[in-house]
């Protein structure tokens, strides 16, 4: 019984921390509507299942590194709220991996949906 208590209450903590991130960071409100309409587009296209694996896969990848470079900003501005050289370097390690999560997103989203789009134009 208290490890369904438990579970809950990291269940609560977990959709509080992706709450949160939603409210208050403006890029994560852009990735995941942006996620949306990938969603959107992959219905409207009719996806096969490997399709939706790596739309799956790129929203998770960027929600993630977004969800994570989140947490970092917060725990750096905490322990280093003064400006250091090293909180600098973590924050911008952090903001390099969401472009890198970005730009394999965009990536596979062009490779799924760009001949999608080009044959419905044709």
């Amino acid at each position: 019984m208290m490890n369904n208590r438990y579970f809950i209450d990291a269940l609560r903590a977990a959709v509080e921390g992706i709450t949160q991130s939603f409210k208050s960071e403006r890029n994560f409100r852009i990735h995941s509507i942006a996620a949306a309409g990938a969603v959107l587009f992959g219905f409207l296209f009719h996806l096969t299942a490997e399709e939706w694996c790596w739309i799956v896969l790129s929203i998770a990848v960027v929600l993630l590194t977004e969800l994570v470079n989140t947490a970092l900003e917060a725990l750096t501005d905490l322990v280093m709220p003064d400006y250091h050289d090293l909180a600098k370097k973590a924050k911008d390690a952090a903001a390099g991996a969401v472009l890198i999560a970005a730009i394999f997103s965009l990536t596979c989203g062009s490779i799924i949906f760009l001949p999608k789009l080009v044959s419905l134009i044709r």
